[in-house]
């Protein structure tokens, strides 16, 4: 396919008012589990979490509800979505500056792939399985480790992964995620921006700690060290005050959760 067809193609599906309501779909269900994640992270500062605080935990929590399995249909349907929405943002990405598009490109459709990759995951849950992130990870990294290159490829993910987490943050910081949404007027629109701001900090920050568990395990060679955000929200439980700092964490992610929801009703397709 050339790369005009591909636009058109990609055109049409954005214009497309099913799409539409697949994308917003898809905001809604990542806002309810980045709230289930929030959640998960009090349950670790306070000693009574039974699962994982990160994806796979939530999904599981979901599936252990009565009706689970319907709302995880419905989060394979909303994240597959909203995967195949920044599909087309990635092909269409709007700049004549031939390095910023690709890097902008490259952005949307690494989006794309962790939505899809999470629907995945729940597609597992949704009919009957289960999933272990930690060992997952820590599986990936171990096999990765003992490959030529090895420790500076996982060095290199996590760098990448701080570097996410740092864009995260900042973005929150400096309310560049208000580009993305029509916003509110009156007491709502402040309310969206404070969720944006303290959700986007607060997951840039656990973003960032998994990167450094990343760096961590590439120089020490010990793969047990990359466990994903679970092990990265884990770890700031360790820390002097770690309780606190992660309950704001979880707090954090749960108003990130609820800017989701906002972003379903007022995000700029």
């Amino acid at each position: 396919m050339t790369s005009d067809a591909a636009d058109k193609v990609a055109r049409t599906a954005q214009n497309s008012k099913v799409m539409e309501l697949l994308a917003r779909g898809g905001y809604a269900v990542s806002g309810v589990l980045h709230g289930l994640i929030g959640a998960l992270a009090i349950s670790v500062a306070i000693g009574s979490a039974s699962g994982s605080a990160d994806q796979t935990g939530a999904l599981a929590q979901v599936a252990s509800t009565p009706g689970g399995v319907f709302l995880l249909w419905f989060l394979v349907v909303g994240l597959f979505g909203l995967g195949l929405w920044q599909i087309t943002e990635g092909i269409l990405v709007p700049s004549p500056d031939p390095k910023k598009r690709w890097a902008r490109r490259i952005t949307e459709l690494g989006k794309a792939a962790a939505y899809i990759a999470l629907a995945l995951t729940a597609l597992t849950f949704a009919t009957g399985g289960s999933s272990d992130s930690a060992r997952t990870t820590q599986t990936f990294v171990a096999d990765l480790l003992t490959r030529p290159g090895g420790l500076f490829l996982v060095a290199a993910i996590g760098v990448l992964v701080l570097a996410i987490g740092i864009y995260f943050f900042v973005k929150g910081l400096r309310k560049k995620f208000l580009e993305d949404i029509d916003r509110p007027t009156g007491k709502v629109g402040d309310a969206v921006t404070r969720l944006g701001v303290a959700g986007y900090i607060a997951k840039g920050i656990a973003l960032a700690v998994v990167g450094i568990l990343f760096v961590i395990a590439a120089f020490t060679l010990d793969s047990s060290k990359a466990t994903g955000l679970d092990g990265a929200l884990k770890a700031l439980a360790a820390l002097p005050f770690g309780q606190v700092i992660l309950v704001a964490i979880g707090l954090g992610l749960i108003a990130f959760g609820l800017y989701l929801f906002a972003r379903a009703r007022y995000a700029r397709l």
